[in-house]
């Protein structure tokens, strides 16, 4: 996807700098979103917040294998705009409408 995150690198805090596979790129501040519940609290540790990485698969940040944050809300922020959703074309054995 367009969204997709390319490169990351850490700013300071809990900000990072992040450019996207469409080209545009911004600053992120994770803070607000790693105070909000008890998933990502273990991020608040600025050295543990420091190990992320891009998984390329996927093309999101994330932390070990078992946490990560959506591209499409990063790239929201950075940029200030929402990602184009794209549509998927039906799959071969989607039902067929009735007329």
């Amino acid at each position: 996807m367009y969204w997709s995150v390319v490169s990351a690198k850490y700013l300071d805090g809990y900000r990072l700098q992040v450019e996207f596979e469409d080209g545009k790129s911004g600053v992120v501040d994770l803070e607000p979103r790693l105070r909000r519940g008890p998933v990502f609290r273990r991020l608040l540790d600025v050295a543990t917040f420091k190990q992320f990485r891009i998984n390329p698969d996927f093309g999101v940040i994330c932390w070990g294998d078992d946490l990560d944050i959506a591209p499409e809300t990063l790239y929201e922020q950075a940029t200030k705009r929402k990602p184009l959703q794209v549509a998927e074309s039906p799959g071969k054995y989607a039902p067929k409408r009735k007329k």
